[in-house]
């Protein structure tokens, strides 16, 4: 993915710096220009990269800490701010509100997956309750009105657009009326892009913005444009009220730090970032847990976040009853797999994980690991009731096993490195034993109620130094708002 090769650079420049055995000028110097030199390879505006060591070097006055202060855990504090400073410009975006009908209107150049963008942007919203319509307002590239058609169809959105009609503005104005009678509460107008920035498509864009009045300007960035991409950012803001950005190809092999200059440009915040072709691969973009992801420090809130989506609400109690009893089966490992491989690319979902970069998982082995877990699950097929709810390892002797080696049709040497998985699976779930259950049984309370103490017992001990200890993991709870951590469900990757 985009930026993983950033992330693995800058996480292995604070590793480094983590294993001098003193923090001098020196290793301080060395980890600023490693990150540095990254960041400026990734394509990050080189004024931008300038301020914020120059900024960090000001906060980290080693000179100046006295004995006992952490230096590690200051240094590190220090860039984690000042990249987050480099992707947040301080405000939020519009937000549009249910039952009100809002208008955001997409710019772009042609090619960066506007119309795309659109509907994923239009679906994502669907799915929170939002009644959302599409309009094409793009009368500039052959096909666009077919695109959006078809995208839309698939999604069960409405859409509006015109083959006869060649003025993008009587369109949009058309279609937003005609959605605001039929009380969509999220209209959105997709506008003509250009293969370069030109004075007819700015003038276009403003006409359009003009006679629809939009709620919100969205800029949508391919992360692949580079340099230019701070240049470019801020012609689109000159010419219309960019209101916020969203990054599109994200899932590529380009460098993708220039697409986040885009924000320093228009003073706007990424909102969105899109991850894949799919239309449900685009994700929320948060500072915070987007910078803790790119240092290798996970992001739990996130990790929770999907948790929640895939495990429905009225399961939610039966598995935080079974979590704190301790009790691990293979029916539960069955249905954890089964969550996991529901919550999206397993390197995404490692990358949340504290101590993981994206890095760490390149795709050959994203698709070895999912392709094993598929495997695991099709032996447990093989299983009796009896042997996926007991929780007694001697249970399964030798004849047991090649009994659903031969039902799996799978090798009798797979079936024990899976029994060996869950051995191992057991040993992280029976740490949350006696976790204080909230009365509600639904995990976000329980999230509020975990603590350090809890979470430092599920994390290896590798992860857990690199983080940089109990206080660490403090730190780390107190930047993400609070501790919504449940990896242990999914193994926390204690290998």
């Amino acid at each position: 993915m985009v930026l993983a090769e950033l992330g693995g650079s800058i996480s292995r420049a604070l590793q480094q710096m983590s294993n001098a055995t003193i923090i001098d000028e020196k290793v301080l110097n060395d980890c600023l220009n490693e990150i540095t030199r990254a960041l400026l390879q990734s394509d990050v505006q080189f004024k931008l990269v300038r301020d914020m060591q120059a900024n960090i070097k000001k906060i980290v006055n080693l000179d100046d800490l006295a004995a006992g202060h952490n230096k590690r855990r200051i240094i590190q504090q220090a860039i984690f701010t000042e990249l987050c400073k480099m992707l947040d410009p301080g405000k939020p975006s519009f937000t549009p509100k249910k039952s009100k009908p809002s208008v955001v209107m997409f710019v772009g150049l042609q090619g960066s997956g506007k119309t795309t963008t659109c509907t994923k942007y239009a679906y994502y919203h669907q799915k929170k309750g939002w009644k959302p319509a599409l309009v094409c307002a793009d009368t500039f590239r052959a096909g666009a009105f077919d695109q959006l058609k078809q995208n839309a169809t698939k999604a069960k959105i409405p859409f509006y657009g015109s083959y006869m009609e060649s003025d993008p503005v009587k369109i949009a104005v058309e279609g937003v009326e005609r959605f605001k009678k039929e009380n969509c509460d999220l209209i959105i107008v997709d506008t003509s892009g250009r293969h370069k920035q030109e004075v007819a498509l700015f003038e276009e864009m403003r006409q359009v913005s003009e006679a629809t009045k939009p709620d919100l300007v969205i800029f949508v960035m391919d992360s692949s444009i580079g340099q230019a991409a701070f240049d470019q950012a801020q012609a689109f803001k000159q010419s219309v009220a960019v209101g916020a950005v969203i990054v599109t190809k994200m899932d590529g092999h380009a460098k993708g730090g220039g697409a986040l200059s885009a924000v320093a440009a228009t003073k706007s915040p990424v909102i969105f970032i899109g991850t894949g072709e799919h239309m449900d691969e685009f994700e929320t973009f948060d500072v915070k847990p987007f910078v803790s992801r790119l240092l290798g420090m996970g992001d739990l809130s996130g990790f929770m976040d999907k948790i929640q989506e895939v495990v429905p609400m009225d399961q939610q109690p039966e598995l935080l009853q079974k979590l704190s009893e301790g009790n691990f089966t293979m029916r539960i490992m069955y249905e954890q797999f089964q969550n996991l491989l529901k919550m999206g690319p397993i390197n995404q979902v490692f990358s949340m994980l504290p101590g993981f970069s994206s890095e760490l998982m390149p795709k050959g082995r994203e698709k070895e690991s999912q392709a094993k877990i598929k495997r695991y699950m099709t032996m447990m097929d093989s299983m009796t009731n009896e042997e996926l709810d007991s929780t007694n390892p001697k249970l399964m002797n030798d004849s047991r096993m090649m009994r659903i080696a031969r039902g799996a049709g799978r090798q009798l040497r797979e079936v024990v490195e899976m029994f060996e998985e869950y051995k191992r699976l057991a040993k992280i779930w029976s740490k949350m034993k006696g976790l204080k259950i909230p009365k509600k049984g639904d995990m976000s309370a329980l999230s509020r109620n975990m603590n350090a103490q809890h979470m430092s017992k599920v994390l290896p001990p590798q992860m857990l130094k690199q983080i940089g200890g109990m206080g660490g993991l403090q730190n780390l709870m107190k930047q993400m708002g609070s501790s919504k951590d449940m990896m242990g469900m999914f193994g926390g990757a204690d290998k």
